[in-house]
């Protein structure tokens, strides 16, 4: 993974940080990207903060042309950035909620792909790895908005891996169940910590699909729960 250029999208969110720290520890380039970021959240020589935001095209354009111009590849892309939010049936979910899961789960990630796609092809190796939901793998009701959004995501990134096997470039998606994070401790203050996943054993799982040793898994997608005693 050393001197790997790793391009990470909500690299300072609460499963972002383990996963650029886990990158930054084994040597990788890590540019990090996200709404707010500096290089002060990660005091490390080989880091690069690139704040971004999501929802325009044109940033999200520049951002990536940005990191090969300056670096000269892209190696690496981990896609982490989504929103979950829940509790209205389909027949009471607005419009705004709506547009808000699928800005969020959907078309962010899709924007970030296709700017990325060409870098990794050249790559020659190129992984691309995004975040989906273990919640999402089926309907769930007063869930609709994020399912349906999430499940898309899972879908994209099939079809990238079919239409850039012969380049090299795999792409898979992970999908955990609720992760021990500062936000889900917040929203859900009386769940047993205890039995969610770690942040730690989704960011192992995310370095080890962008070592070169997997370069036959694509296509995949990576349910991925707790571990109990």
């Amino acid at each position: 993974m050393k001197d790997k250029v790793v391009f990470i999208t909500g690299a300072n969110g609460g499963l972002g940080s383990t996963v650029t720290r886990s990158f930054l520890q084994r040597g990788a380039r890590v540019i990090g990207g996200s709404l707010r970021i500096t290089a002060a959240d990660f005091p490390k020589p080989n880091f690069e903060a690139l704040a971004i935001d999501f929802n325009r095209p044109e940033e999200i354009r520049k951002g990536v042309s940005g990191i090969f111009e300056r670096h000269g590849r892209l190696d690496v892309l981990v896609h982490i950035l989504g929103g979950f939010a829940g509790g209205l049936s389909v027949a009471e979910t607005t419009d705004a909620l709506w547009d808000q899961m699928q800005s969020i789960n959907l078309t962010a990630a899709f924007r970030v792909f296709r700017e990325c796609i060409p870098h990794l092809r050249k790559a020659k190796a190129g992984k691309l790895i995004a975040i989906g939901s273990l919640t999402a793998a089926q309907a769930h009701a007063n869930l609709g908005a994020y399912v349906v959004f999430k499940s898309a995501l899972v879908t994209l990134v099939q079809t990238i891996a079919l239409e850039n096997a012969e380049a090299g470039l795999t792409a898979n998606v992970i999908l955990p169940g609720t992760m021990d994070t500062p936000a889900n401790r917040k929203s859900m203050r009386d769940a047993d910590f205890s039995k969610w996943l770690k942040t730690q054993d989704v960011a192992d799982l995310i370095v080890s699909l962008a070592d070169e040793n997997a370069k036959h898994l694509t296509g995949l997608a990576i349910p991925i729960e707790a571990r109990h005693a």
